[in-house]
């Protein structure tokens, strides 16, 4: 027997005695996909937590969206496996700073990312995922200015998308804007047939160059509609794993970055290991507090967005 054998022994049977779910980020190694109970993008996961029994919630993404399950789930335990698994994005939008940038735009409806942290969402009037931003955006009143944050790239594309002059800002994500719009040039000279897909956290350059532009999810569910055999892949790598899964026949590419490197991988993301995973289980910890006052301000737009996604 293996030491992952073991080890994955140990991880299902910390489970059962926990009574703990075991969540991933598309964006996990792959061995952390393969032992999660559900897979998927942050607020997703976030609430199929929320509606099982689970005493227990084990997190293997990033610190935003273990906070985002702890505000959907305040009587659950909710452990992270490294804490030091943050988010470029949310650490570019400091909640003071964002404070004080709110205030020079007071008349604005502040409608942000949920890749933010708690004291941003708690800031905000309106929490929006890459899958319904435009949506949402939409159904604001033309007449009430809009600011958006913290990613620019998605918002400078939901407002080419809604139509809206829309106040942004100025964050990004460093995996989404590593990519080469070289290397993807030379690759559909090499695969003329193939499909570019790409999430709209990329700069606007390579969204030029995209068929196909979409959350997470929505790559991974384009991949297995399309008719395209070949897929140019423009966004974290993890999520390969699963297309593997759904569309084994298919060839599915990553792109390198600006130098050449395989540097598109989240090094936050990846933090997590199975050994992080198993430690947690035991010790439940390390896991996540939150002062219930920001923990309320920051459900309710998360709560507004749901209502407005019926």
């Amino acid at each position: 027997m293996s030491a992952d054998t073991v080890l994955v022994a140990a991880i299902e049977q910390l489970k059962k005695e926990r009574n703990a779910i075991v969540l991933a980020h598309y964006y996990q190694e792959p061995e952390i996909q393969d032992i999660a109970d559900f897979i998927g993008d942050s607020l997703e996961l976030s609430r199929k937590a929320a509606s099982t029994d689970a005493d227990v919630i084990v997190f293997c993404g990033v610190h935003f969206m273990a906070e985002t399950a702890k505000i959907l789930s305040p009587e659950k335990t909710v452990v992270l496996p490294d804490l030091d698994a943050g988010c470029s994005l949310a650490d570019d939008c400091p909640a003071d700073e964002f404070a004080d940038f709110r205030a020079q735009h007071p008349d604005h409806l502040v409608v942000s990312y949920i890749n933010c942290t708690a004291a941003v969402k708690a800031q905000s009037d309106l929490i929006c995922t890459s899958s319904n931003a435009v949506d949402l955006v939409r159904q604001i009143p033309e007449t009430r200015p809009v600011l958006f944050a913290p990613d620019q790239n998605l918002g400078r594309w939901v407002q080419r998308q809604s139509g809206r002059d829309l106040t942004l800002w100025p964050g990004r994500c460093i995996v989404h804007e590593t990519f080469s719009e070289e290397a993807v040039l030379q690759m559909k000279l090499e695969h003329p047939a193939a499909e570019v897909i790409a999430h709209p956290e990329c700069q606007q350059n390579l969204l030029d160059l995209a068929d196909f532009i979409g959350s997470t999810s929505k790559l991974l569910g384009y991949s297995e509609s399309s008719n395209a055999d070949t897929f140019i892949v423009l966004t974290e790598p993890g999520i390969i794993h699963q297309m593997k899964q759904r569309v084994p026949n298919k060839t599915l590419l990553d792109v390198p970055g600006l130098d050449g490197c395989s540097c598109n991988a989240c090094p936050h993301m990846r933090l997590n290991t199975l050994e992080k995973l198993q430690a947690c289980l035991e010790t439940l910890e390390p896991a996540i507090e939150m002062d219930e006052e920001i923990r309320l301000r920051a459900l309710k737009p998360i709560q507004r967005m749901l209502e407005m996604s019926l």
